[in-house]
């Protein structure tokens, strides 16, 4: 039994290495289905490059969305900034906003870069795109030392359907997979370095120490799961207590429920500060003297939403 505990734990506190493995797969997996079974480049001078950029970039830009649709920190900055703008930038701090924002894109361009990656190691989208230039320059360098017929034939050569000798068409493949697969390294390349250079200086402008840090981490953790299962038995007991209300035709039994401005308060973004010995925006608020414990008059969502029940 202990074995197994520590088993799970080292995965428990492995878990952000094992999401982007997960995610790594996921994206190779991706990239072969619709290299194998969705991608047929047409080899035709006039649609190659659109139908190669469309594989190459369509899915990047669809996982990005994804990415920042399922990141909280995006939905917590922007939840209600329409209505109270100076939430994109409490209390003036633009820095602290822009530094939010930013990763909130990293984080999102993780999954993107994975497809950009793995889809240009492989080389079949960039194979159909850059066979589709029709720019001077990039004829010239493609067909340099070749037969006459190069430029007419370049953008067959991706299907193996074109006039040039074997053996110039081979190197031509192998020209174009070299090329994509230099870029996909260099991304990966870039990718990491940049990460490294971030995690550094994240690292070396903490205002914590290292332990204090992976405590603050631990507490995060533990405050969301708890909070997720708290907020499933609470809706479960006011349904309960809606319902019954309901069916047995009287009034409704006194029911404790934060006002709407502590709802407010707990949902900003929280940066740790020395002056504060807090870890999120929760823990401030609980520990605050001057809390305002008065209840609202009826449970507010939103005044311009229709009614469902």
């Amino acid at each position: 039994m202990d074995n197994f505990q520590t088993v799970l734990r080292f995965f428990m506190n492995q878990k952000t290495t094992i999401g982007y493995s997960f995610m790594a797969l996921l994206t190779i997996g991706g990239e072969r289905i619709f290299s194998i079974i969705s991608f047929q480049c047409p080899c035709n001078p006039d649609q190659n490059f659109a139908y190669g950029m469309t594989f190459l970039l369509g899915p990047a830009a669809v996982l990005l969305i994804f990415g920042l649709i399922l990141n909280n920190k995006l939905w917590r900055l922007y939840t209600g900034c329409c209505l109270n703008p100076m939430k994109l930038c409490p209390r003036g701090n633009c820095f602290g906003c822009t530094r939010v924002s930013v990763s909130i894109l990293t984080e999102a361009c993780v999954a993107p870069v994975m497809w950009l990656s793995v889809a240009l190691l492989n080389g079949t989208f960039y194979e159909c795109a850059v066979s589709g230039l029709d720019d001077k320059l990039v004829l010239d360098l493609f067909c340099k030392n070749t037969t006459w017929i190069c430029e007419q034939e370049l953008a067959r050569v991706p299907c193996g359907r074109t006039k040039l000798p074997d053996n110039e068409r081979m190197d031509l493949l192998l020209m174009f997979r070299a090329q994509s697969q230099v870029l996909g390294w260099c991304i990966i390349i870039t990718s990491v370095f940049v990460g490294l250079l971030a995690t550094c200086y994240k690292s070396c402008r903490s205002k914590v120490s290292y332990l204090q840090l992976t405590f603050w981490r631990h507490y995060m953790d533990k405050e969301m799961e708890r909070f997720d299962a708290l907020a499933v038995d609470y809706a479960t007991k006011l349904a309960e207590r809606n319902l019954q209300s309901f069916f047995e035709n009287k009034d409704p039994a006194p029911f404790p429920f934060p006002n709407h401005k502590a709802w407010e308060e707990i949902s900003t973004l929280y940066s740790f500060s020395r002056s504060e010995q807090y870890y999120s925006t929760l823990q401030r608020y609980v520990e605050r003297t001057d809390r305002d414990f008065t209840p609202e008059s009826r449970l507010f969502i939103d005044d311009h939403e229709e009614e469902t029940g």
